[in-house]
Protein backbone atom coordinates (compact mmCIF):
# COMPACT_ATOMS: atom_id res chain seq x y z
CA UNK A 1 0.00 0.00 0.00
CA UNK A 2 1.28 3.60 -0.82
CA UNK A 3 1.16 6.92 1.22
CA UNK A 4 -1.78 8.69 -0.36
CA UNK A 5 -2.10 11.68 2.41
CA UNK A 6 -1.01 14.78 0.69
CA UNK A 7 1.68 15.03 3.72
CA UNK A 8 3.74 12.53 3.08
CA UNK A 9 6.98 13.59 2.60
CA UNK A 10 7.36 11.75 -1.12
CA UNK A 11 3.67 12.95 -2.11
CA UNK A 12 4.43 16.34 -0.77
CA UNK A 13 7.61 16.86 -2.98
CA UNK A 14 5.21 15.47 -5.85
CA UNK A 15 2.68 17.55 -4.95
CA UNK A 16 4.43 21.13 -4.48
CA UNK A 17 5.28 20.77 -8.60
CA UNK A 18 2.22 18.92 -10.02
CA UNK A 19 -0.70 21.29 -8.60
CA UNK A 20 0.47 24.53 -10.76
CA UNK A 21 3.72 24.70 -11.52
CA UNK A 22 3.66 22.82 -14.93
CA UNK A 23 2.48 25.73 -17.31
CA UNK A 24 0.88 25.15 -20.79
CA UNK A 25 0.96 21.90 -22.60
CA UNK A 26 4.16 19.20 -21.84
CA UNK A 27 4.32 16.16 -24.25
CA UNK A 28 5.59 13.85 -20.87
CA UNK A 29 4.13 15.73 -17.95
CA UNK A 30 5.09 13.40 -15.66
CA UNK A 31 8.40 13.14 -16.61
CA UNK A 32 8.69 16.89 -16.28
CA UNK A 33 6.77 16.76 -12.60
CA UNK A 34 9.87 14.39 -11.86
CA UNK A 35 12.60 16.20 -13.45
CA UNK A 36 11.27 19.24 -11.20
CA UNK A 37 10.60 17.40 -8.07
CA UNK A 38 13.61 15.51 -8.27
CA UNK A 39 11.58 12.07 -7.65
CA UNK A 40 11.18 9.15 -10.47
CA UNK A 41 9.19 9.23 -12.83
CA UNK A 42 7.96 5.50 -12.18
CA UNK A 43 7.10 6.36 -8.56
CA UNK A 44 5.53 9.69 -9.69
CA UNK A 45 3.00 8.13 -11.59
CA UNK A 46 2.30 5.33 -8.85
CA UNK A 47 1.59 7.86 -6.30
CA UNK A 48 -0.37 10.47 -8.38
CA UNK A 49 -2.14 7.09 -9.39
CA UNK A 50 -2.36 6.13 -5.88
CA UNK A 51 -4.01 9.85 -4.52
CA UNK A 52 -6.24 10.20 -7.51
CA UNK A 53 -7.74 6.52 -6.37
CA UNK A 54 -7.45 7.33 -3.08
CA UNK A 55 -9.52 10.68 -3.49
CA UNK A 56 -6.60 12.69 -2.16
CA UNK A 57 -6.66 14.15 -5.82
CA UNK A 58 -9.78 14.56 -7.00
CA UNK A 59 -8.96 15.27 -10.22
CA UNK A 60 -5.41 14.71 -12.75
CA UNK A 61 -6.54 17.17 -16.09
CA UNK A 62 -4.83 20.01 -18.66
CA UNK A 63 -6.45 22.36 -17.60
CA UNK A 64 -7.44 26.22 -20.15
CA UNK A 65 -7.75 29.41 -19.67
CA UNK A 66 -11.56 28.95 -20.43
CA UNK A 67 -12.19 32.80 -19.96
CA UNK A 68 -10.64 32.79 -23.87
CA UNK A 69 -13.36 30.22 -25.07
CA UNK A 70 -16.42 30.78 -22.68
CA UNK A 71 -18.78 33.89 -21.85
CA UNK A 72 -18.25 33.69 -18.20
CA UNK A 73 -18.52 34.71 -14.77
CA UNK A 74 -18.74 34.94 -10.63
CA UNK A 75 -22.03 35.13 -9.87
CA UNK A 76 -23.63 35.43 -6.29
CA UNK A 77 -27.29 34.77 -6.27
CA UNK A 78 -30.07 35.79 -3.63
CA UNK A 79 -32.11 32.72 -2.89
CA UNK A 80 -34.44 32.57 0.02
CA UNK A 81 -33.06 31.07 2.99
CA UNK A 82 -35.06 27.92 2.79
CA UNK A 83 -34.61 26.91 -0.69
CA UNK A 84 -30.66 27.74 -0.71
CA UNK A 85 -29.69 23.58 -0.33
CA UNK A 86 -32.04 22.53 -2.71
CA UNK A 87 -30.45 25.32 -4.98
CA UNK A 88 -27.33 24.08 -4.51
CA UNK A 89 -27.68 20.38 -5.21
CA UNK A 90 -29.16 22.30 -8.77
CA UNK A 91 -26.19 24.24 -9.61
CA UNK A 92 -24.14 21.04 -8.76
CA UNK A 93 -25.86 18.37 -10.38
CA UNK A 94 -27.86 19.69 -12.76
CA UNK A 95 -25.99 22.22 -14.71
CA UNK A 96 -22.25 21.52 -16.39
CA UNK A 97 -21.78 25.12 -16.93
CA UNK A 98 -21.47 25.64 -13.58
CA UNK A 99 -17.94 25.34 -11.97
CA UNK A 100 -17.21 25.92 -8.59
CA UNK A 101 -20.58 26.51 -6.05
CA UNK A 102 -20.17 27.34 -3.17
CA UNK A 103 -22.13 28.62 0.08
CA UNK A 104 -20.59 31.74 1.67
CA UNK A 105 -20.91 34.37 4.47
CA UNK A 106 -19.64 37.20 6.21
CA UNK A 107 -18.48 37.67 9.83
CA UNK A 108 -20.73 40.97 9.60
CA UNK A 109 -24.11 42.13 8.10
CA UNK A 110 -22.32 44.08 5.33
CA UNK A 111 -22.78 45.15 1.58
CA UNK A 112 -24.09 41.79 -0.56
CA UNK A 113 -23.77 39.32 2.48
CA UNK A 114 -27.56 38.67 1.93
CA UNK A 115 -26.04 37.00 -1.27
CA UNK A 116 -25.25 33.28 0.04
CA UNK A 117 -24.87 31.04 -3.10
CA UNK A 118 -22.09 31.36 -5.49
CA UNK A 119 -21.00 30.17 -8.62
CA UNK A 120 -18.73 30.51 -11.73
CA UNK A 121 -20.33 30.25 -14.57
CA UNK A 122 -19.15 29.84 -18.35
CA UNK A 123 -21.51 29.24 -21.37
CA UNK A 124 -19.99 28.36 -24.94
CA UNK A 125 -19.45 31.34 -27.81
CA UNK A 126 -22.33 31.90 -29.56
CA UNK A 127 -24.68 31.37 -26.61
CA UNK A 128 -26.35 34.14 -23.79
CA UNK A 129 -24.49 34.27 -20.23
CA UNK A 130 -27.45 36.12 -18.99
CA UNK A 131 -30.09 34.20 -20.12
CA UNK A 132 -28.68 31.21 -18.97
CA UNK A 133 -28.53 33.05 -15.40
CA UNK A 134 -32.08 33.33 -15.92
CA UNK A 135 -32.90 29.99 -16.86
CA UNK A 136 -30.74 28.83 -13.48
CA UNK A 137 -32.28 31.62 -11.28
CA UNK A 138 -36.11 29.95 -12.14
CA UNK A 139 -34.72 26.59 -11.46
CA UNK A 140 -33.50 27.62 -7.75
CA UNK A 141 -36.43 30.57 -7.39
CA UNK A 142 -33.11 33.25 -7.00
CA UNK A 143 -34.61 36.79 -6.16
CA UNK A 144 -31.74 38.09 -8.17
CA UNK A 145 -28.30 37.24 -9.47
CA UNK A 146 -25.47 39.62 -9.79
CA UNK A 147 -22.80 38.60 -12.87
CA UNK A 148 -19.35 39.66 -12.19
CA UNK A 149 -16.94 38.74 -15.59
CA UNK A 150 -13.63 38.80 -15.24
CA UNK A 151 -11.98 42.00 -16.85
CA UNK A 152 -8.58 40.93 -16.30
CA UNK A 153 -6.81 37.72 -14.35
CA UNK A 154 -3.29 38.57 -12.17
CA UNK A 155 -2.95 35.07 -10.60
CA UNK A 156 -4.52 31.91 -11.34
CA UNK A 157 -3.03 28.94 -9.72
CA UNK A 158 -3.26 26.40 -6.71
CA UNK A 159 -0.35 25.11 -4.90
CA UNK A 160 -2.39 24.46 -1.45
CA UNK A 161 0.49 22.20 -0.21
CA UNK A 162 3.42 24.48 -0.60
CA UNK A 163 1.23 27.59 0.24
CA UNK A 164 0.69 26.24 3.94
CA UNK A 165 4.51 27.79 5.08
CA UNK A 166 3.95 31.25 3.69
CA UNK A 167 4.43 34.09 5.93
CA UNK A 168 1.94 37.23 5.45
CA UNK A 169 3.23 39.76 3.36
CA UNK A 170 5.32 37.52 1.14
CA UNK A 171 5.49 38.68 -2.20
CA UNK A 172 6.94 38.29 -5.72
CA UNK A 173 9.50 41.11 -6.21
CA UNK A 174 7.08 42.80 -9.32
CA UNK A 175 3.10 43.27 -9.30
CA UNK A 176 1.47 40.76 -11.09
CA UNK A 177 0.47 41.30 -14.75
CA UNK A 178 -2.94 41.16 -15.92
CA UNK A 179 -3.99 38.50 -18.27
CA UNK A 180 -6.62 40.27 -20.73
CA UNK A 181 -9.76 38.13 -21.40
CA UNK A 182 -9.91 38.15 -25.35
CA UNK A 183 -12.27 35.91 -27.02
CA UNK A 184 -10.86 32.89 -29.33
CA UNK A 185 -12.44 31.43 -32.17
CA UNK A 186 -11.57 28.07 -32.88
CA UNK A 187 -12.19 25.27 -36.08
CA UNK A 188 -13.73 22.12 -35.33
CA UNK A 189 -10.79 20.31 -35.90
CA UNK A 190 -8.86 22.76 -32.83
CA UNK A 191 -12.27 21.67 -30.76
CA UNK A 192 -11.85 17.77 -31.43
CA UNK A 193 -8.10 17.83 -30.39
CA UNK A 194 -9.16 20.09 -27.26
CA UNK A 195 -12.06 18.40 -25.62
CA UNK A 196 -9.99 15.23 -25.88
CA UNK A 197 -7.06 17.04 -24.20
CA UNK A 198 -8.63 18.76 -21.49
CA UNK A 199 -10.84 15.10 -20.15
CA UNK A 200 -10.24 13.92 -16.59
CA UNK A 201 -7.13 11.12 -16.45
CA UNK A 202 -8.72 7.99 -14.93
CA UNK A 203 -5.60 6.44 -12.55
CA UNK A 204 -4.96 4.07 -15.17
CA UNK A 205 -4.02 6.98 -17.74
CA UNK A 206 -1.24 7.76 -15.47
CA UNK A 207 1.32 6.75 -17.35
CA UNK A 208 3.84 7.24 -20.00
CA UNK A 209 3.07 8.84 -23.34
CA UNK A 210 -0.65 9.89 -21.74
CA UNK A 211 -1.36 11.59 -25.11
CA UNK A 212 -1.26 9.05 -27.62
CA UNK A 213 -5.13 7.58 -26.52
CA UNK A 214 -6.12 11.04 -26.57
CA UNK A 215 -4.69 11.30 -29.91
CA UNK A 216 -6.89 8.21 -31.06
CA UNK A 217 -9.97 9.69 -29.15
CA UNK A 218 -9.95 12.69 -31.15
CA UNK A 219 -9.22 10.71 -34.37
CA UNK A 220 -5.73 12.68 -35.64
CA UNK A 221 -2.33 11.16 -35.15
CA UNK A 222 0.29 12.05 -32.60
CA UNK A 223 2.08 14.72 -33.81
CA UNK A 224 -1.13 16.56 -35.14
CA UNK A 225 -2.73 16.26 -31.59
CA UNK A 226 1.02 17.25 -30.45
CA UNK A 227 0.65 20.41 -33.01
CA UNK A 228 -2.48 21.87 -32.42
CA UNK A 229 -1.88 21.03 -28.69
CA UNK A 230 1.06 23.19 -28.99
CA UNK A 231 -0.53 25.89 -31.46
CA UNK A 232 -3.27 26.26 -28.78
CA UNK A 233 -0.71 26.59 -26.08
CA UNK A 234 0.85 29.52 -28.40
CA UNK A 235 -2.06 31.37 -28.69
CA UNK A 236 -2.84 31.57 -24.75
CA UNK A 237 -5.32 28.63 -24.35
CA UNK A 238 -3.80 25.85 -22.73
CA UNK A 239 -3.65 26.67 -18.64
CA UNK A 240 -1.73 24.16 -17.15
CA UNK A 241 -1.64 20.47 -16.36
CA UNK A 242 -2.55 19.99 -12.91
CA UNK A 243 -3.27 17.69 -9.82
CA UNK A 244 -6.16 19.28 -8.18
CA UNK A 245 -6.37 18.25 -4.23
CA UNK A 246 -9.51 17.83 -2.45
CA UNK A 247 -9.29 21.02 -0.89
CA UNK A 248 -12.29 21.18 0.39
CA UNK A 249 -12.90 17.34 2.56
CA UNK A 250 -11.33 15.67 4.82
CA UNK A 251 -9.40 12.78 2.98
CA UNK A 252 -10.24 8.91 3.76
CA UNK A 253 -7.97 9.17 6.36
CA UNK A 254 -9.13 12.50 8.00
CA UNK A 255 -6.85 14.83 7.04
CA UNK A 256 -7.58 18.06 5.68
CA UNK A 257 -5.83 20.18 3.04
CA UNK A 258 -7.24 23.22 3.77
CA UNK A 259 -10.07 24.20 6.33
CA UNK A 260 -10.95 28.28 5.05
CA UNK A 261 -11.70 29.56 1.82
CA UNK A 262 -11.65 33.54 1.76
CA UNK A 263 -12.97 35.84 -0.82
CA UNK A 264 -11.54 39.20 -0.50
CA UNK A 265 -13.38 41.98 -2.14
CA UNK A 266 -11.58 45.46 -1.99
CA UNK A 267 -13.15 48.84 -4.08
CA UNK A 268 -10.60 50.96 -5.79
CA UNK A 269 -10.81 54.20 -7.68
CA UNK A 270 -11.79 53.55 -11.11
CA UNK A 271 -9.09 53.68 -13.44
CA UNK A 272 -6.40 51.85 -10.63
CA UNK A 273 -7.95 48.53 -10.98
CA UNK A 274 -4.94 46.96 -13.34
CA UNK A 275 -2.59 48.78 -10.82
CA UNK A 276 -4.42 47.56 -7.32
CA UNK A 277 -5.02 44.10 -8.81
CA UNK A 278 -1.25 43.60 -9.74
CA UNK A 279 0.33 44.96 -6.65
CA UNK A 280 -2.69 42.75 -4.56
CA UNK A 281 -2.42 39.36 -7.26
CA UNK A 282 1.66 39.88 -6.40
CA UNK A 283 1.33 37.99 -2.75
CA UNK A 284 1.89 34.79 -2.74
CA UNK A 285 -1.12 33.32 -0.51
CA UNK A 286 -3.29 33.93 -3.31
CA UNK A 287 -4.56 31.34 -6.08
CA UNK A 288 -7.08 33.36 -7.39
CA UNK A 289 -6.91 37.01 -8.66
CA UNK A 290 -9.54 39.09 -11.16
CA UNK A 291 -10.76 42.57 -11.66
CA UNK A 292 -14.45 41.92 -11.31
CA UNK A 293 -17.22 44.74 -10.81
CA UNK A 294 -19.49 44.14 -8.47
CA UNK A 295 -22.00 46.65 -8.54
CA UNK A 296 -23.74 48.96 -5.55
CA UNK A 297 -25.18 45.81 -3.86
CA UNK A 298 -21.55 45.02 -2.68
CA UNK A 299 -20.32 48.77 -2.88
CA UNK A 300 -18.66 48.51 -6.08
CA UNK A 301 -16.20 46.24 -5.07
CA UNK A 302 -13.88 45.65 -8.16
CA UNK A 303 -10.39 43.53 -7.14
CA UNK A 304 -11.58 40.10 -5.87
CA UNK A 305 -9.08 37.49 -4.67
CA UNK A 306 -8.87 34.09 -3.19
CA UNK A 307 -6.95 32.06 -0.46
CA UNK A 308 -7.06 29.20 1.38
CA UNK A 309 -5.58 27.93 4.97
CA UNK A 310 -6.37 26.15 7.75
CA UNK A 311 -6.19 28.57 9.96
CA UNK A 312 -9.11 31.49 10.05
CA UNK A 313 -7.10 34.41 11.76
CA UNK A 314 -3.82 33.55 10.26
CA UNK A 315 -5.75 34.38 6.62
CA UNK A 316 -7.03 37.28 8.01
CA UNK A 317 -3.14 37.94 8.89
CA UNK A 318 -2.42 37.61 5.15
CA UNK A 319 -5.09 40.36 4.33
CA UNK A 320 -4.08 42.95 7.06
CA UNK A 321 -0.97 42.51 5.00
CA UNK A 322 -1.95 43.12 1.60
CA UNK A 323 -4.20 45.97 3.02
CA UNK A 324 -1.02 47.55 4.53
CA UNK A 325 0.85 46.84 0.97
CA UNK A 326 -2.19 48.93 -0.74
CA UNK A 327 -1.64 51.86 1.52
CA UNK A 328 1.64 52.40 1.27
CA UNK A 329 1.72 51.69 -2.75
CA UNK A 330 -0.75 54.52 -2.69
CA UNK A 331 -3.85 53.07 -3.61
CA UNK A 332 -7.02 54.01 -1.41
CA UNK A 333 -9.44 51.14 -0.66
CA UNK A 334 -12.59 52.59 -0.29
CA UNK A 335 -14.22 49.25 0.96
CA UNK A 336 -13.38 46.03 1.50
CA UNK A 337 -14.68 42.67 2.98
CA UNK A 338 -14.28 38.81 3.21
CA UNK A 339 -16.52 36.37 2.27
CA UNK A 340 -15.92 33.20 3.61
CA UNK A 341 -16.39 29.84 1.66
CA UNK A 342 -18.71 27.09 3.78
CA UNK A 343 -20.45 23.99 2.09
CA UNK A 344 -18.94 23.51 -1.69
CA UNK A 345 -18.14 21.70 -4.68
CA UNK A 346 -16.00 22.02 -7.43
CA UNK A 347 -16.37 20.73 -10.98
CA UNK A 348 -14.62 21.70 -14.44
CA UNK A 349 -17.04 24.33 -16.60
CA UNK A 350 -18.30 22.15 -19.69
CA UNK A 351 -17.76 24.47 -22.82
CA UNK A 352 -18.32 22.61 -25.57
CA UNK A 353 -21.27 24.21 -27.57
CA UNK A 354 -22.39 21.07 -29.02
CA UNK A 355 -23.07 19.61 -25.40
CA UNK A 356 -24.79 23.38 -24.62
CA UNK A 357 -27.02 22.83 -27.18
CA UNK A 358 -27.88 19.72 -26.10
CA UNK A 359 -28.21 20.37 -22.61
CA UNK A 360 -30.22 23.70 -23.31
CA UNK A 361 -32.79 21.70 -25.69
CA UNK A 362 -33.19 19.22 -22.94
CA UNK A 363 -34.32 21.67 -19.96
CA UNK A 364 -36.90 23.11 -22.88
CA UNK A 365 -38.10 19.72 -23.03
CA UNK A 366 -38.86 19.53 -19.52
CA UNK A 367 -39.94 23.00 -18.70
CA UNK A 368 -42.59 21.94 -22.03
CA UNK A 369 -43.26 18.52 -19.92
CA UNK A 370 -43.87 20.40 -16.46
CA UNK A 371 -46.67 22.77 -17.92
CA UNK A 372 -48.24 19.67 -19.77
CA UNK A 373 -48.38 18.17 -16.24
CA UNK A 374 -49.48 21.65 -14.50
CA UNK A 375 -52.39 21.98 -17.24
CA UNK A 376 -54.31 18.42 -16.65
Amino acid sequence: MLPVEHNDPVNASILAISEDKIEGFVREPFEEIAARSRVGVDIVMARVAAMLRAGTIRRVRQTLLATNLADGALVAWKVPEDKIDTGFDWMFQCDPFSGHVVLRSTDTVSAGSDYKLWTTVKVPQGFSLQAHCELLAGKVDAERFRLMPAKGIFTLGVGHVRRKTIEPGSKADQPAKMIPVQMVDLSEHEWSVLLALKREFTPEEIRPSPWVTRAKEAGVSLEEFYRVAEELNARGIIGRFSTFLEHVKPSAGGVRVTRFNALFHWAVPPSREIEAGGEVGRHHILTHCYWREAGPEFKNVNVMAVAHGTDKQLLLNHKAAIDQHLQSSGIPVSYTNVFWGGRSEIKPSEISPHIYREWLAKQFQLCSASSVKRSR
